[in-house]
């Protein structure tokens, strides 16, 4: 037997539990709908909403001879104790054990020597069918199949690199009908008042941000038509209702001309679903806002990173920040949300550079903003660039690049209070109560103060 699943509990994420905006595993439901339009049988474990101990039982239980597991940031730990776990079993020491996902390509070496059989480096339908394939007539795994990486004599080896599906409108829609999806519209539904459910129209990204990972579609940009898209959409709204929809792509509408044909398919078939989108402010303008609108857009997240030209410039962001201001503002002029992101701690950000993001924030006062810590990914350029200086506390298979630290112009402590020190000064800015200025207003000196000593 075939088993995917994805290794991630939501009830052992103290964080998400209390975010509880869970998303659908998209990934291992495309390679399920890849293996079921080749004939391939498999099951799918949804782990979101069981438990480690529930999976165990599944597996003892099942005995699969081959098991798929999507890695990421968010679930490499539990992927490392499933490898585990299956290894101490005595009746699952045939099974076999796949990784694929953006942890993968730059961490090889680690995962094949923690115990999986084989790895998919880069795009997965494809390679995953012919693994499967292979082990079915052969009960053995493949070392010659394009677009992997195996273990040999403690030597990695890495087969050549898989050739990206060039039309990703012949791959089928994700395999939705292999978990329970009520279970992500309820969650929604019962902590946010409305149901969410994701979908994907694109493959990758050519913009260039150092901090970004393209370990999976490199710097392509592959897309489904708009009549697949609208088709999906429709499919979701018969079948689920749902009150939401997030579109997961990187940037939305980066082509004008599918927004276009996008527009136009909605419009003619009446498919309406209030969406949410991420994107650039330069692949903005008002007819594309308008076409958003229209089409049922609710909320629009544009990057920003930094309100400091300076430190856009080092990221390699591509984007002038008075046009991210501009398209805020013009978006919310629709009456579409607008939402932006803001990373601190930069290399070669200082405290004026934090300044000009709180002046930023202020006069763009985008209807939401999140402010990270920036951290550096494998196989990034930012983590190139910082290599050298890189701190990790603790051992490679019990923390993620998330805690990676590395030697910046200030300490982290620094800037964890630049945070405060954002949030604070910014909702100082946006109340008219006086009590809670004069509260925010204390707490922005305070945090001033703890980053001058920091």
């Amino acid at each position: 037997m075939i088993l995917l699943t994805h290794g991630y509990f939501l009830s052992e994420d103290p964080k998400e539990l209390e975010i509880m905006k869970p998303y659908v595993p998209l990934g291992i439901l495309y390679i399920s709908a890849y293996l079921e339009s080749k004939k391939i049988a498999h099951e799918v474990f949804d782990s979101t909403f069981s438990t480690f101990e529930n999976f165990k039982n599944n597996l003892i239980k099942k005995k699969p001879g081959l098991i798929g597991i999507y890695t990421n940031l968010m679930t490499k730990v539990n992927v490392l104790k499933i490898i585990e776990f299956v290894h101490s079993q005595p009746d699952l020491k045939e099974c076999k054990i796949i990784l694929g996902g953006p942890e993968i390509r730059y961490n090889a070496e680690n995962y094949l020597l923690n115990g999986a059989d084989i790895l998919v480096v880069g795009e997965g339908e494809q390679t995953f069918f012919e693994i499967a394939e292979y082990y079915l007539n052969n009960r053995s795994l493949p070392t010659e199949i394009a677009g992997t990486a195996y273990l040999k004599d403690s030597t990695v080896f890495f087969t050549p690199e898989r050739t990206l599906i060039k039309d990703i409108n012949e791959l089928p829609m994700p395999a939705r009908q292999k978990i329970d999806l009520t279970l992500y519209g309820n969650a929604w539904k019962k902590h946010h008042g409305y149901s969410m459910y994701s979908l994907s129209t694109m493959r990758g990204c050519p913009y260039t941000c150092k901090w970004c990972s393209r370990a999976v579609y490199g710097g392509t940009y592959r897309r489904r038509s708009a009549k697949l898209v609208v088709d999906e959409l429709e499919f979701l709204k018969q079948n689920y209702n749902p009150d939401r929809v997030w579109f997961v792509d990187d940037v939305f509408t980066i082509s004008h001309k599918w927004m276009n044909e996008f527009k136009d398919e909605v419009l003619k078939r009446q498919v309406f679903i209030p969406y949410e989108i991420i994107t650039r402010a330069d692949r903005l303008n008002e007819n594309i806002i308008k076409i958003l609108k229209d089409t049922g857009c609710f909320r629009v997240w544009i990057g920003a990173e930094s309100g400091s030209q300076k430190i856009i410039d080092a990221m390699d962001r591509r984007v002038d920040v008075k046009e991210v201001r501009e398209m805020i503002i013009k978006t919310k002029e629709y009456g579409i949300e607008a939402g932006t992101f803001i990373m601190l701690g930069y290399p070669g950000e200082n405290k004026a550079d934090i300044k000009e993001t709180i002046r930023h924030l202020k006069i763009s006062d985008p209807s939401y903003y999140t402010v990270t810590l920036a951290y550096p990914i494998k196989g990034t350029p930012l983590y190139n660039e910082v290599n050298t200086t890189i701190v990790t506390d603790g051992d490679w298979n019990k923390i993620t690049d998330r805690e990676n630290n590395f030697t910046r112009k200030h300490s982290k402590a620094f800037y964890q209070y630049a945070i405060r020190w954002v949030y604070n000064e910014v909702n100082y800015s946006k109340t008219k109560s006086v009590p809670a200025k004069i509260k925010y207003k204390a707490k922005s000196i305070l945090a001033q103060c703890l980053m001058m000593v920091s």
